[in-house]
């Protein structure tokens, strides 16, 4: 087995549990070991620390599973999929034949690389480590061991060709799918989702809770719901009683289905769709002198990398500067971020300096994160990605 030695004064992070062992921390690699390979993780001084997989083509050389010398064989990853299948189905509560939920999440379940959504009796699979998409067939089998689904689809991840040089096609892993989009019911609603080209696999179910959040606050207001993809936030608050919603997303197919489902859920005639860039969009909009009572912000992850954090949060201050300018008085902003890379209090930095750029108060009163069926690793920061705040603005 092959053996990864850190350099010296880099083993805390390790040692406390982190799974990512980045490039930079190493001092030598011993055995030559293979990408995909399991080894063994030791400190400067040659004392274990960890076993992982290992992959030479990436940033991330480790990914650290095991703080103890136990094989990671399949038994190993069928083990850590069934506990995190009884989180969701024993504690969360999350077996409704008819709903959708985060069944395995990655970092957050201890399998870093993989991701797992449950849409009614379908998996869509995400794997985002080299290592592990060695190991799909036997992830894949003890995944339908555990739920038994009609089918498992492959959905890639933007950038891992990238990150992980690995190469992957959407496609079918296991049993049928469908050709048409599904429906699904979330929050007491329900939504068309599109297994094999929607955005991530489908549906943005990390945002399940914070969606119901917004919609408290919707009654009697004009909502504008950027970046509303295939209408969540949208028909959430017209459901629960906006007075006017419109959603703006680039994206034509997933226009269509938010249309759609604005109808499956009787409130077509409050809601209208509309194609366009976000950042325009708005500009024109306050050019215009229009207002709205609450603006709804959930753009797609600004920072992949450390190195985008500068101008991710350069993108947040912009963004929501331009919706300030067009909220009345007393108005609800919901802004989001899912960048992972930017923290908590970074991204609330951007916002106040937006609101002091625009010369307006805004009074946070709500923070959220993902809903709880996307744990947070309490030794993996990062996995706390989803950040949410409900404010108003004087």
């Amino acid at each position: 087995m092959g053996r990864v030695v850190l350099r010296p004064g880099r083993g805390a992070p390790v040692l406390g549990g982190h799974p990512w062992l980045f490039s930079g921390a190493i001092q030598s690699v011993e055995g030559d070991p293979s990408d995909g390979d399991v080894v063994d993780v030791a400190a400067a001084d040659g004392s274990f620390l960890a076993r992982g997989l290992y992959n030479a083509r990436s940033q991330i050389r480790v990914r650290c599973y095991a703080r103890t010398a136990e094989p990671l064989d399949d038994d190993f990853f069928a083990a850590r999929i069934r506990d995190a299948v009884r989180l969701r189905t024993g504690v969360l509560k999350l077996g409704d034949p008819a709903g959708a939920c985060r069944l395995v999440f990655s970092e957050g379940d201890g399998i870093s690389g993989l991701t797992v959504d449950r849409y009614g009796p379908y998996l869509a699979v995400q794997l985002t480590s080299l290592a592990l998409a060695a190991r799909r067939d036997p992830l894949v089998s003890a995944l339908v061991a555990e739920v038994a689904p009609l089918g498992v689809m492959l959905r890639t991840e933007k950038g891992i060709l990238e990150e992980e040089r690995l190469e992957l096609r959407d496609g079918p892993l296991e049993g049928t799918l469908p050709v048409e989009p599904i429906e699904i019911v979330d929050g007491g609603l329900r939504f068309s989702v599109d297994l094999r080209t929607g955005h991530k696999t489908g549906f943005y179910l990390d945002q399940r809770d914070n969606r119901l959040r917004a919609a408290a606050h919707a009654p009697g207001r004009t909502v504008a719901d950027i970046f509303c993809y295939s209408g969540g936030f949208s028909i959430a608050a017209a459901a629960h009683g906006a007075e006017r919603v419109t959603g703006v997303d680039s994206s034509a197919p997933a226009l269509a289905l938010a249309e759609h489902n604005a109808a499956r859920n009787g409130v077509a005639e409050r809601t209208r769709f509309v194609r366009g860039d976000a950042f325009g969009w708005l500009e024109a909009q306050a050019r215009a002198g229009m207002r709205y009572g609450m603006v709804i912000l959930d753009p797609p992850r600004f920072a992949r990398t450390s190195r985008g954090v500068r101008s991710a949060l350069r993108a947040y201050e912009r963004l929501n500067g331009l919706a300030l300018r067009v909220l009345e008085p007393d108005g609800i902003l919901v802004t989001c971020s899912c960048s992972g890379r930017v923290s908590a209090e970074d991204f609330l930095a951007a916002v106040g300096r937006a609101a002091a750029a625009e010369s307006r108060t805004v009074q946070v009163l709500e923070r959220a994160g993902q809903a709880p069926d996307h744990p947070v690793s309490a030794t993996c920061p990062e996995s706390a990605y989803l950040k949410c705040l409900v404010c108003r603005v004087v």
